[in-house]
């Protein structure tokens, strides 16, 4: 059954304002964000997909695996993103960070491939044959990723639940840069109060990654990227169980690649902290 994808709706830019929001800087030396198109290389988008975000914060509160989805809706949440500078780095260093790609050599894991053995008749344990043919594949990773988020919940208890983890340094489990093994730290930097720019005549400098990027403002001197990424995501269901998850929205977003704010017009743009972001 095809799923109808929408692009850019249900977003906040006609409810109210969010009155307050967390800040937290998350990095590390390596991180992987797989594309969902091509299949020559395990490729990686430069900034988070919005989805993975959401998942990232709620593996810091402790929900389960799919049971967050309704937290994160894009209706009842906002998610800015700024790729950063890491600790320690020059300010002039705080762009989309580079790319490498790292060859890997993968033993199959399925069933087909693995062979199981019986103890006392009770476990059977299942493990790949050591001897079988490697597969070399290529990941392409991004070295020394840090990013900025900036995030809004309309859910009080949800909210609360994130900033007590926050605040505490620690989280229900291991935040990572997109795959598991690619362990990340988090910085908390506060609550804040967004403040509501209001209109403008010209373009608005913006700190943040963009999202739906129609009014960028294009420099010659100071080059951007776009990717289109997963922005929403809903479980899935089959007679009553849970069956799964799927994509339900895709978001374009328009990205500094030097570190230098864009220029937008036509952005619902908020202060946060003495920075211009635009939310999700």
């Amino acid at each position: 059954m095809q799923t109808e994808l929408t692009e850019h709706g249900g977003a906040d830019s006609d409810s109210r304002p969010p009155e307050r929001c967390l800040s937290l800087t998350v990095d590390g030396p390596w991180g992987h964000f797989r594309r969902v198109d091509g299949n020559t290389i395990k490729s990686t988008y430069r900034l988070p997909p919005r989805t993975t975000v959401a998942g990232l914060l709620a593996a810091i509160a402790g929900y389960e695996r799919n049971g967050y989805y309704d937290v994160f809706d894009r209706a009842r949440s906002g998610i800015a993103v700024q790729p950063v500078a890491r600790d320690g780095e020059p300010a002039e260093t705080a762009a989309t960070p580079r790319t490498m790609n790292l060859p890997e050599n993968s033993l199959t894991t399925s069933s087909e491939g693995m062979k199981s053995v019986n103890a006392r008749g009770k476990v059977t344990i299942r493990y790949p044959d050591p001897a079988a043919d490697r597969q070399r594949m290529n990941y392409e990773v991004l070295v020394d990723p840090a990013y900025r988020f900036d995030v809004w919940l309309d859910d009080e208890e949800a909210y609360h639940r994130l900033r007590e983890r926050l605040a505490d340094g620690r989280s229900e489990y291991a935040p990572s840069l997109g795959l598991s093994e690619l362990l990340a730290s988090v910085t908390f930097h506060g609550e804040c109060t967004p403040a509501l720019l209001g209109d403008r005549d010209g373009p608005t400098t913006v700190d943040s990654a963009i999202p739906d990027p129609d009014g960028l403002v294009p420099s010659t001197d100071h080059p951007h990227g776009t990717e289109r990424s997963p922005g929403d995501m809903a479980r899935t269901e089959r007679a009553g169980e849970f069956a799964g998850r799927k994509t339900t929205e895709f978001l374009r977003w328009a990205y500094s690649r030097d570190g230098t704010p864009l220029e937008a017009t036509g952005v619902k743009a908020y202060r946060v902290d003495g920075r211009t972001v635009v939310f999700s």
